[in-house]
Parts: structure tokens; C-alpha cells; sequence
């Protein structure tokens, strides 16, 4: 079986596991601090929080920024439905914004000509939320430039962008946004087995986020009401999650981090390699923007024949797959009032797409296989 994605696991990330399993404290240690403190060397970010998954760092992201009744949060269809259930989460609105049909990310010119009906409406949401569809980056300076304009805030959706560049900066430098989460499940870039982590540059919302990430509990001193001398005394201030990393999760991550231009460079080689064979079939190979670097967690074709390729590729043994059956024709979306040609850009790509394998253990023989199939059909 030849899957789209999957974990690449070495003997050292095994290692640094079994450091953990054999040391006094397997969560809440000194790994997990490690961690973090690597992801923002990686990024260049200032804060890193990290999280048992993505869809826990997008929540604390959203209520970090104050997300609430009667507020409104927009991002893409063309996603897992975990970036449009977060908003649900904080009790607030939900809507989307249609993608472009060359980069399948949220576009731009939509978003505005929707933010120039909702302030004449009085409905201007309070968080945007682009997302990094398969590793490439949105085009966030302009939706920067949007969010001053019209007083919103932004959180980047890169679970599938780590390692990936935008404009020079590594995305998660948060140069463009107010705080940017990452994925680490086992099919996206780097894994922690289930875990993601929400970046920020700003010290009041890194506070927030590790509150809200762990019960919001402190023992810090400055933020505890109640005076003591005892130092087993903590304050619960706030109403938190129980959203952490264990350190063995952390410590597979660590190990995984410094793989990761390893990682990339291959998924690369592999993208490259379908370009040049598959340009002579009547399909669409994605677009790459040649200014920015993606991370390349998918590699999504386009083909009117969808069902048929996809079936006989399944019968070959090679497990492609669709990203994304877009998220308001979901019938739990639907009973919420949207409908299918809300967001005719995502559905049109819905209707083509396919995920062909990609991943740093996909060998040369395993790829060629793929692209004879293809050329068979």
C-alpha cells in the first residue's frame, strides 16, 4: 500500500522517547519548554505554546483574542472543519470566504469586497482566519493590510505550512498575524504523534495562551489574588482547558524538528518530479508561487475524471485522497443555513481534487508507480 502521507519515525526519534519514559517526568517537564523554545528559533517568533493538537491551539488562539458571543470569525471552506468548529467553540459566528482557484487559499479580493459589505452592515468579523492550504502560504500581506484597515485580527492556519516560507520570513513569524498555529499530527510535516503549538509575538497574548492551555492555573506570584507563603498554593483565575504536550510527545517532536529541511527537501523533489511526468496528461498539477517556498503537505491534481482515477488508483494500492469536501456543504454547516454554491471556487476544486501520495518515505520505485497508473488510465 502506497499512502498520500505519512510519519517518517528514525531510531533517534525513538531514542529521545525512551529518554523521556526513563526520566522522572514524562509531562509538564523540561521538554516541553525545550520544545517550544526550539519552534520559535525555527520560526523566529517570540512564543510558542504548544498543544495535544491543532484544532486545541486554534481554540486558545481564538479565546486568546478575545473571540466571543456576538462576535464573527471568517475563514476557508477549502479546510479541515476544525478551522470553523473553533468559532463555534467561543460561542461566536461563523462564515467563510471563498478561495482563488490558482492557489485554492482564501482570496483576497473576495475577502475585501466582503469586508466592504459586512462594515456597511455592521457585521465586520473580529477574526480572520486564512489558512496555509497544502503547505503554501496566503498572501498575507495583503490581508494584513485588510485586518488595519478594517480592525480585525489575524491567525494563520498553518497546520500544513511548517518549514514553509513566505516573502523571505519562515511562516510563523507572525510578521503578518497575530498568532499562527501548527499542526504535528503524524501526516503533516513533522509529527509529536497528536500535537500542535500556537506562535505569537506578543507577550499579553502569550500569557493568555498558556492560561487558557492549562486549566488557567498559575503559581505565579504577579498573577495570583491570593497571598501565601506556601508554595504548593496555585489560583485558578480563569476558566482554562486541559490542552497540553506531554513531554513525550515533546520530545518526539524535538527530534522530528531537526529533520525538517530533510523533510521538505524531499516532499520537493517529489513535487518536482510529478510536474515534469505528469504535464503531458490532461490533468492540473498545483501552482507554486516561485516568491515563497511551500511546505508541500500535499500535492492536490485537478481532473474531470475524479471518481475513475481515484477508484483505480485505490485498486492499485495507492491511497490518494480528497482535500477537502468544502466545510459549509458538511450536513452539520448545512442544518446552519449554508448551501451548496455559497462558495463556488471551493466546490469547483472539490469536484477535482485528488491528493496524490507525498511524503519524505515515498521511495523512487513507489512514485514511478503512481505515474504509470496514471498514465494508464
Amino acid at each position: 500500500m502506497i499512502p498520500y502521507s505519512r510519519q517518517s519515525i528514525s531510531e533517534q526519534d525513538i531514542e529521545e522517547v525512551v529518554q523521556v519514559l526513563r526520566s522522572d517526568m514524562i509531562t509538564q517537564g523540561p521538554i516541553n519548554k525545550k520544545f517550544e523554545e526550539e519552534i520559535c528559533s525555527f520560526t523566529t517568533s517570540k512564543y510558542s505554546v504548544l498543544t495535544n493538537s491543532a484544532t486545541s491551539a486554534l481554540h486558545l488562539a481564538c479565546l486568546a483574542l478575545g473571540l466571543g458571543p456576538n462576535d464573527i470569525l471568517w475563514t476557508s471552506p477549502n479546510s479541515y472543519v476544525a478551522s470553523a468548529n473553533v468559532g463555534l467553540f467561543c460561542n461566536a459566528h461563523v462564515d467563510f470566504v471563498d478561495i482563488d482557484l490558482e492557489s485554492f487559499n482564501m482570496c483576497v479580493r473576495a475577502l475585501e469586497e466582503k469586508l466592504k459589505l459586512a462594515e456597511l452592515n455592521g457585521k465586520l468579523p473580529k477574526i480572520v482566519m486564512p489558512v496555509h492550504f497544502a503547505g503554501h502560504s496566503c498572501d498575507m500581506f495583503s490581508i494584513s493590510k485588510l485586518a488595519k484597515k478594517y480592525g480585525f485580527r489575524v491567525i494563520e492556519d498553518a497546520s500544513h505550512a511548517i518549514g514553509g516560507k513566505y516573502h523571505g520570513e519562515p511562516i510563523g513569524s507572525c510578521t503578518y498575524s497575530d498568532i499562527t498555529v501548527f499542526s504535528f499530527h503524524p501526516v503533516k510535516i513533522i509529527t509529536t504523534g497528536e500535537g500542535g503549538s500556537a506562535v505569537t509575538n506578543d507577550p499579553l497574548l502569550f500569557e493568555n495562551l498558556k492560561l487558557l492551555c492549562s486549566h488557567g492555573v498559575t503559581r505565579d506570584p504577579n498573577k495570583m489574588e491570593t497571598e501565601t507563603e506556601n508554595s504548593w498554593v496555585y489560583d485558578q483565575i480563569i476558566l482554562g482547558f486541559n490542552y497540553r504536550m506531554s513531554d513525550l510527545n515533546a520530545a518526539l517532536g524535538s527530534s522530528q524538528l531537526k529533520r525538517i529541511d530533510e523533510f521538505i527537501r524531499r516532499r520537493h523533489e517529489i513535487a518536482r518530479k510529478y510536474d515534469e511526468e505528469l504535464s503531458p496528461l490532461n490533468l492540473i498539477t498545483p501552482y507554486r508561487d516561485p516568491k515563497n517556498y511551500s511546505a508541500l503537505h500535499l500535492y492536490p491534481i485537478q481532473t474531470d475524471q475524479r471518481m475513475e482515477i481515484f477508484n483505480w488508483l485505490h485498486s492499485e494500492g495507492i491511497k490518494v485522497n480528497v482535500h477537502y469536501r468544502p466545510i459549509h456543504i458538511q450536513p452539520y454547516w448545512r442544518k446552519k443555513g449554508f448551501l451548496p454554491g455559497d462558495f463556488p471556487n471551493s466546490e469547483t476544486y472539490y469536484s477535482k481534487a485528488i491528493s496524490l501520495p507525498i511524503h519524505f518515505n515515498l521511495t523512487d520505485d513507489q512514485q514511478d508507480k503512481v505515474i504509470k497508473v496514471l498514465n494508464s488510465i
